[in-house]
């Protein structure tokens, strides 16, 4: 399982087009994602004091996009990146942070 922070705008339109898209897939080439135990350091880099955000749960062996994992050389650790966009089938569960 890997976990993306998104909005629930993202969500809607997710839903219209049957997979979830992110600023970064646009302006980096990938969806950022995280494992677990990486989910409450990336909520206190990157999304601090936000409000309104959800918890997607994906179950990586149903996504159609390539996943792949990388170094996040700033914090030297790996991450899950997806290169494509989300098929909503991949999500499993949202959850309201």
């Amino acid at each position: 399982m890997i976990y993306h922070i998104t909005t629930k705008e993202e969500i809607d339109k997710s839903i219209i087009s049957g997979a979830l898209s992110a600023p970064s897939l646009q302006t980096e080439g990938f969806i950022h994602t995280c494992e677990k135990e990486q989910i409450q350091g990336v909520i206190e880099r990157y999304y601090a004091g936000k409000k309104g955000l959800f918890l997607l749960h994906i179950d990586e062996t149903k996504l159609s996009a390539p996943l792949k994992y990388e170094l996040a050389p700033s914090i030297n650790e790996m991450f899950p990146h997806i290169f494509g966009m989300i098929n909503n089938d991949a999500v499993v569960r949202v959850e309201e942070l």
